[in-house]
């Protein structure tokens, strides 16, 4: 299946964590982006990776992701143009069509129905917490009574799947607070969760204020605490932890050793290290035996589309080393892990044959678990997931 990832770098303002590429205040620009992202999808058409060829990842559904940024600020009408040309790449009507929206940006019903009427059929919101002042503080403009009710809008127009992105390990943040979170958004019904702990990127105004000493962080230790707690109150709950941040309700139509019906089709299509193009500035694809990204700035962007060339700023050469490796601390993420099956379909290696010793002392630390069909992180193993991956890298 064909998976595209579309990169939206605009924002209202950027948030203090944030390091992508954004660029806030910037809504007359948003015009001639879509013209130039269009005229980059038409050039994709030409590259197409071919098709998966492992049985986990052939029987994803084809996958669209708006990503940002806040793809929220987009109008109905610009969207409608974006799918219009992506629809050469990926066949809409099976489509995956996934959009991350700020809370902020998507208040009122209308607009959420136009979405869903385009074919928008998954929503990601970055709600982030449900404390107001820390959403202040994180630069954030929506509230938590906001967030709540651009959820309950979703719903009431039809969005069935629709992801909550938190963030854990925030300033000021103890394991109390947090619990009231969980507590307060499991009564909330919702399908999917993605809970993140709080990286303090350097060229953030938080790292700032946190080595200045303004605000203080969690440490390592309540961090995990915290991580913890989410494993136990949304295991309660009944959610199914299926990837080290991500939490879904599970579904009749889930069968063993698959993915969740309920999952994300294009995040999964990253953990089993599938290929997938990218358009947009700053935009990242990986096509092995590559992986490419796009020029950053948004006017060099554009200039280069207008020009006729490709947007590319650099491509990176990936081995058959590479491959493996990634297959390998990708997939390890999943509660499934990864297959012999999945590994020798994607590399071309049986498992073993390349990994064994590592597998056996691995095995021997109490990190993973091995069957007749798959590697597997065990619970040790997940809070220790930095380490297993180290292995393989």
């Amino acid at each position: 299946m064909r998976h595209l990832y579309l990169h939206i770098p605009f924002c209202h303002r950027r948030c203090s964590y944030c390091d992508f590429n954004t660029y806030a205040n910037m809504e007359h620009r948003i015009a001639a982006y879509v013209d130039a992202l269009c005229a980059e999808l038409a050039m994709l058409r030409e590259q197409l990776p071919p098709l998966p060829s492992s049985p986990e990842a052939a029987a994803l559904r084809p996958s669209i992701f708006f990503g940002g940024g806040t793809p929220s600020m987009l109008t109905p009408a610009q969207i409608e143009r974006i799918l219009q040309a992506a629809a050469a790449i990926v066949p809409l009507a099976q489509a995956e069509i996934s959009l991350e929206a700020n809370p902020g940006t998507v208040l009122g019903r209308d607009y959420l129905r136009d979405l869903r009427a385009l074919g928008v059929n998954r929503l990601s919101m970055g709600v982030q917490s449900l404390h107001d002042p820390t959403l202040r503080m994180l630069g954030r403009i929506h509230t938590a009574a906001e967030a709540r009710a651009s959820y309950e809008d979703a719903r009431s127009v039809g969005f069935e799947s629709i992801n909550l992105d938190f963030i854990f390990g925030l300033p000021g943040q103890d394991l109390a607070e947090w619990r009231v979170t969980l507590q307060e958004v499991i009564r909330w019904d919702v399908d999917h969760f993605a809970l993140y702990a709080l990286i303090l990127e350097e060229s953030t105004p938080l790292y700032t204020q946190v080595t200045a000493g303004r605000l203080r962080v969690p440490d390592d230790d309540l961090t995990g605490a915290m991580y913890e707690l989410a494993m136990d109150l949304l295991g309660q709950a009944g959610y199914r932890h299926y990837e080290i941040s991500n939490w879904v309700r599970p579904h009749p139509a889930d069968r063993p050793g698959a993915p969740p019906t309920l999952a994300c089709q294009h995040n999964l299509a990253y953990w089993l290290n599938s290929d997938y193009l990218a358009a947009g500035a700053g935009a990242h694809g990986h096509v092995f035996p590559q992986r490419y990204a796009n020029l950053c700035p948004i006017d060099s962007y554009i200039a280069a589309v207008q020009a006729g060339q490709r947007p590319i700023a650099e491509t990176t050469p990936l081995t058959g080393a590479d491959l493996a490796a990634e297959t390998m601390f990708m997939g390890l993420r999943l509660d499934i892990g990864v297959s012999f099956a999945h590994f020798a379909a994607r590399t071309g290696q049986p498992l073993t044959a390349v990994y064994g010793a590592t597998l056996t002392e691995l095995s021997a630390q109490g990190l993973i678990t091995i069957d007749h069909e798959r590697v597997r992180l065990t619970n040790r193993g997940r809070m220790l997931g930095n380490q297993v991956f180290a292995h393989f890298v």
